[in-house]
């Protein structure tokens, strides 16, 4: 059979939870304005609630005026370094060029997509960031001197399904609200959603598991890996939740996050290469004849 040249597969990561353990903002910009993780969110869920208001507004908004009741530096730099210090889920570093290099092996090529309700400024200041062909999360616009000064954007677990379409239509923007809703045949889009991989870790992942769900494409549940001998209640809890979204039929695959080559999440995420390159091949075939 004929190969095409080059096939290209899409790994779409929500990012907290997913890649990394907890919440960015729990590294060290809570710490550093003096609230502990549960008086901080409390503090999101209340002003979201009182204000009629998105959670991702909500905390995006308790964080410049928690850092200016401190007096603590928050600039889009300041943000960045809060990134610097994230703790990897195991084999997150090399993950990326074990996937690229299997892709290649059969003939694909992987491109990695971030859609994340967390800070894309802490995401570029991760060690992992150049790994992604693009990153989309909430974020800040900024006057001058690079300070907050209204949010740019707010990543929910809805939007969450607008960027798939963006990076399904390649239309890898934010404000390009023309482009992404015009009317574009399944057969010219350049990443069609049965080349798509969505790995997340909990219900706000929902809408884009079951939308690449519906539309021929993968989705993978993960939960955190044991960081002890056995599962304290909450590590438990979010292993319950992830295999719920399986029998729930809201994800595919369900799996530990544990990134390494040996373990259970690179041997789904390779096979569904294979079957993606494969069914790229015979569709080509097929539609040749």
């Amino acid at each position: 059979m004929a190969r095409p040249k080059k096939i290209e597969i899409c790994v779409c990561y929500d990012f907290d939870g997913t890649l990394i353990w907890g919440n960015m903002q729990e590294n060290s910009f809570i710490p550093d304005i003096g609230m502990s993780l549960d008086e901080f969110w409390n503090d999101v869920k209340k002003e979201a609630e009182s204000q009629d208001m998105d959670e991702v507004l909500a905390y995006m908004q308790l964080m410049i005026e928690k850092a200016r009741n401190k007096n603590i530096a928050f600039t889009r730099q300041h943000l960045m370094a809060h990134g610097q210090g994230l703790e990897y889920f195991p084999g997150v570093e090399g993950w990326f060029k074990s996937i690229n290099d299997y892709g290649t092996e059969t003939g694909s090529t992987i491109k990695h997509f971030v859609i994340s309700s967390g800070l894309l400024e802490m995401i570029e200041g991760s060690t992992i960031a150049d790994n992604f062909d693009r990153i989309f999360a909430s974020g800040f616009s900024y006057d001058a001197n690079k300070v907050p000064k209204f949010a740019a954007r707010s990543v929910n677990f809805t939007t969450k399904t607008q960027y798939l379409y963006r990076i399904n239509k390649k239309v890898l923007n934010s404000w390009n609200s023309e482009a992404v809703n015009r009317f574009m045949p399944d057969a010219e889009r350049p990443n069609p959603f049965s080349r798509m991989i969505y790995i997340g870790d909990g219900e706000t992942d929902v809408p884009a598991m079951k939308t690449l769900n519906y539309q021929g494409g993968y989705s993978i549940a993960v939960y955190p890996p044991k960081k002890g001998a056995r599962r304290t209640k909450a590590e438990q809890e979010k292993k319950e939740t992830a295999e719920k979204l399986v029998t729930q039929n809201r994800a595919k695959f369900v799996a530990e996050a544990d990134f390494r080559k040996d373990k259970q999440l690179y041997k789904i995420v390779k096979g569904l290469i294979r079957r993606i390159v494969d069914e790229s091949v015979l569709e080509m075939n097929l539609n040749a004849k």
